[in-house]
């Protein structure tokens, strides 16, 4: 199965494409497509994350659960919404979480975090595609074993790297991930339902740019213009 996929992730990764469950997920998203069903984010930006963040320059994770499901919004990155849509409840959190956490950081007018994943950010979502207008419409169709492999490879081959855990789906992804050897930080949700009881002041884009710092990598510029 061919996939227009960043080389350093296809070299990790390759096996995963000619897996049963992958020939699966295919056939129900042409079956989709055929059907006439709308699908985010549009095909080119399925594997953004992994397009925008080379594993060999991966320094963070930042999990979510899918795309969002509205009219132009995804864009293949976690929380993450095209230039020119209203940004999210949940990003617009994460914004205020961040100018109370970095020194300076000034909330933007827009929800593109491309250039966080240009820095080694992975805004990996654990289900890659969604039917618009239909949130979980493409769960347990194989996306998670994708991304569960994803996480699995990273815990495995890498060393220091900081995983962003928030809310409880996210958090139980942790046990996927060798803690002996990376950084778990776990927070609430940003979602305005959760964001009280635990997001706001977990601090974790300082806390990530120190942790970076003592593994000898450079901080994230958190900053987006």
């Amino acid at each position: 199965m061919a996939v227009d996929l960043e080389a350093s992730w296809l070299k990790v990764l390759h096996d995963e494409f000619e897996k049963d469950y992958m020939l699966k997920l295919r056939q129900f998203l042409k079956e989709e497509k055929e059907a006439g069903h709308k699908v985010y984010p549009k095909g080119a930006d399925i594997f953004n994350a992994f397009n925008h963040t080379p594993f060999t320059n991966l320094k963070a994770v930042i999990l979510g659960q899918d795309p969002y499901h509205g009219t132009n919004q995804a864009i293949g990155l976690s929380f993450a919404v095209q230039k020119g849509v209203t940004v999210p409840p949940s990003l617009k959190n994460i914004y205020k979480e961040l100018a109370t956490d970095i020194p300076g950081f000034a909330v933007p007018t827009h929800g593109d975090l491309t250039p966080w994943a240009d820095q080694g950010v992975l805004l990996l979502n654990a289900t890659l595609t969604v039917e618009a207008g239909k949130p979980g419409s493409h769960q347990k169709k194989g996306w998670e074993i994708f991304t569960d492999t994803v996480i699995r490879k990273i815990s495995e081959e890498k060393e220091g790297i900081v995983f962003l855990l928030w809310g409880k789906f996210a958090q139980a992804k942790a046990e996927l991930i060798d803690a002996g050897k990376h950084h778990i930080l776990k927070a609430a949700h940003p979602s305005p339902y959760s964001a009280d009881s635990g997001f706001f002041g977990c601090h974790h884009f300082s806390k990530t740019n120190e942790i970076l710092a003592k593994e000898g990598k450079a901080p994230i510029d958190w900053q987006i213009v």
